[in-house]
């Protein structure tokens, strides 16, 4: 009779199910990880997600050792345990997980995961894989050493030639975590000297003044402030977008594709004094998490739930001062933090993205008042996406001029492009456009 699986084991079999559903069935780790983190305890969903995470990290190397060490693909219920198998390798390769836990509880999991005819596959692929160092063996090509899919590794290579390696490097760490300080609640002052008496250690940005980046990762909810709204979480890069938006004292504003609702936040830290500020989001589930951000940062501001692309839907015929666009994007600047997205986008992919993109920026400019500034803005790192669309915009819009007191260095290509890693910051892409007249 088979002993009871114990807790390690449910935890692999969890994290088998996720990478299942996010490399079989294209779900995000946003949508299937919550759901299996839920039923652990907080040290445990840490857990669960950090392997699930490092997995889709170094998938190719993985992927590549499963293929060299399995006769055939498995299929049906049964590939399942391919996932279980490359669980077991990341934890062999690059965890500090002792080689007998790494091997016993991944083959326990085949119990809970229905599958115990595998369980003699799993010991004996993974012992073959410690007995001949295979964790050792170098990678083939600088696409799979990467951990990116050849697509994208292929279009970074054109765009960036002369600093592939070091970009490839720095999307494969993990991002720290931002913190900006809510000024309508708390100076940074006293916040960080809350930080200092709850032991939390940290560090500041000279560029960014209400930026705090913790030393490692926590519980957020249970830093000092939380529930009193004394911050948001938000990555430095984004961070910027309020700071380069500039609303002045009574303008009107406009934040579209604006859902969780940080940078809209932000912006109403940064100006209190706004006539209004409308957020704009296609998405009704996503834009409830709009409101949640604005009720707990105490903020108050106008949320509609509608499409960019169609304002006519939803406009009420005034003209917007500013207007910040983060646009739908291949999130191609956050793999850092979201290691699901280089595997859920497709090559495909980009070129809908940027005939969506431009759909939106031409149907949101005449909302635009003349002298009044447009922020383009996504997390992307792909030129189609960025530099290359803002140029297309502008040889197509008559009234629309490059603000080229917003570049920062002296750059041939318009807007500032922000790669990950850039002062810790994830990949983000800005460019400041002006409405010369009606």
């Amino acid at each position: 009779m088979n002993s009871k699986p114990n807790q390690s084991a449910n935890l692999r079999a969890d994290a088998a199910r996720v990478l299942l559903q996010i490399l079989e069935e294209g779900k995000s780790a946003r949508e299937c990880l919550p759901a299996m983190q839920a039923m652990h305890s907080d040290k445990d969903k840490a857990w669960l997600q950090e392997m699930v995470y490092g997995v889709l990290r170094h998938l190719p190397m993985l992927q590549f050792f499963l293929r060299n060490m399995l006769d055939k693909p498995l299929k049906n219920r049964f590939k399942v345990v391919e996932h279980l198998i490359m669980l077991g390798f990341y934890q062999l390769a690059h965890t500090r997980v002792s080689q007998h836990a790494a091997v016993a509880e991944t083959v326990a999991a085949c119990q809970v995961l229905n599958v115990e005819a595998m369980k003699g596959l799993v010991n004996a692929v993974l012992r073959s894989f410690i007995r001949d160092e295979v964790a050792n063996t170098p990678a083939p090509n600088a696409q799979m050493a990467s951990g990116l899919p050849k697509w994208l590794y292929k279009k970074l290579a054109t765009a960036y030639p002369d600093n592939l390696l070091p970009l490839t490097e720095q999307i494969q760490q993990k991002a720290p975590i931002w913190l900006r300080v809510n000024l309508t609640k708390i100076n940074l002052e006293n916040f960080t000297q809350a930080l200092v008496e709850a032991k939390v250690e940290f560090e500041l940005s000279a560029m960014h003044p209400q930026g705090v980046i913790l030393a490692k990762g926590c519980d957020i909810t249970r830093l000092p402030g939380f529930d009193q709204g004394w911050f948001a979480v938000q990555d430095g890069a984004a961070q910027l977008a309020a700071q380069y938006l500039q609303a002045q004292p009574n303008d009107r504003v406009l934040d579209c594709c604006a859902a969780p609702g940080g940078k809209t936040c932000h912006i109403i830290e940064l100006e209190p004094k706004l006539a209004s500020v409308t957020a704009l989001e296609i998405d009704g589930n996503r834009a409830a998490r709009i409101d949640e951000n604005f009720t707990r940062l105490g903020h108050q501001g106008k949320i509609i739930v509608g499409n960019a692309a169609h304002p006519d839907n939803w406009w009420d015929g005034q003209q917007y001062d500013r207007i910040l666009l983060d646009a739908p994007c291949s999130a191609t600047g956050i793999i850092r933090r979201h290691p699901d997205v280089k595997w859920l986008r497709k090559s495909k992919d980009i070129d809908e993205l940027v005939t969506l993109q431009a759909s939106i920026i031409d149907a949101i400019w005449p909302l635009l008042k003349p002298r009044g500034s447009l922020l383009y803005a996504t997390c992307s790192i792909l030129p189609e996406e960025n530099h290359q669309q803002v140029t297309g915009f502008l040889q197509r819009t008559e009234n629309a001029e490059l603000d080229l007191d917003f570049q920062q260095e002296q750059q041939a290509l318009p807007g500032q492009q922000i790669l990950p890693g850039d002062q810790q910051m994830d990949g983000f892409y800005y460019a400041r456009l002006i409405k010369s007249f009606e």
